[in-house]
């Protein structure tokens, strides 16, 4: 049997990454009387680094919640959040068709930051309500894109739903000319961090040692 965890995310990329690494993830998603997006407001003056660590902790504070609410049994909680950057300046998801054009043109040419925070919630031996959470931080450069590129992908609607309005796993591949660091963590989930927290919950992935 995989190993059993709740997942407070909608994202299918991450579901579909913890399932490759042998974990069973059963949705955990706000209700609808829950304002999940005031979670994501930016708050003046904080860095990339800073604002994706507390997005992460508020996601897992609700998610707990959540779960005590429904008294559901108690498993490890996993939540992710995903921020990309260009020169500190958070590009958050696009609201429109104008805006995804103005966050590709912004990132077109560039190298940006995508940062993405794990936590995971879990209850001790004593039932003690404990967290752990990683960051995971990698550059991604885009090529130089013309206006009929950018045209082009916003009528995909890939760019809608993600954070800097793209996905490195889908068509915007074509656009990045190089990364340094973690692919699954500009996915949405870091493999190697996401694994670290897990196992050290007590979680065994089809590989743990």
């Amino acid at each position: 049997m995989p190993a059993q965890i709740y997942l407070a995310s909608q994202s299918p990329r991450r579901r579909d990454l913890l399932s490759l690494w042998g974990v069973s993830a059963t949705l955990l998603l706000p209700e609808s009387d829950e304002d999940s997006e005031a979670l994501e407001a930016e708050r003046e003056g904080e860095t990339p680094l800073q604002y994706v660590s507390r997005v992460t902790r508020a996601k897992l504070s609700a998610a707990q919640a959540r779960l005590l609410r429904r008294q559901l049994a108690p498993m490890p909680i996993l939540c992710a959040d995903t921020t990309v950057a260009l020169n500190g300046e958070i590009l958050g998801k696009p609201r429109s068709i104008d805006d995804a054009k103005q966050l590709l043109t912004k990132l077109s040419g560039h190298t940006h930051e995508v940062l993405t925070s794990v936590a995971v919630g879990y209850w001790d031996a004593h039932d003690q309500w404990l967290s752990l959470q990683r960051v995971s931080r990698s550059q991604v450069r885009f090529s130089s894109l013309s206006a009929r590129q950018i045209d082009r992908y916003v009528a995909t609607e890939e760019p809608f739903g993600k954070a800097g309005g793209y996905g490195i796993q889908g068509v915007a591949a074509l656009f990045i000319d190089c990364i340094n660091g973690s692919y699954s963590g500009i996915m949405g989930l870091p493999a190697y961090e996401t694994s670290q927290l897990l196992e050290a919950v007590g979680v065994e992935l089809v590989v743990s040692p």
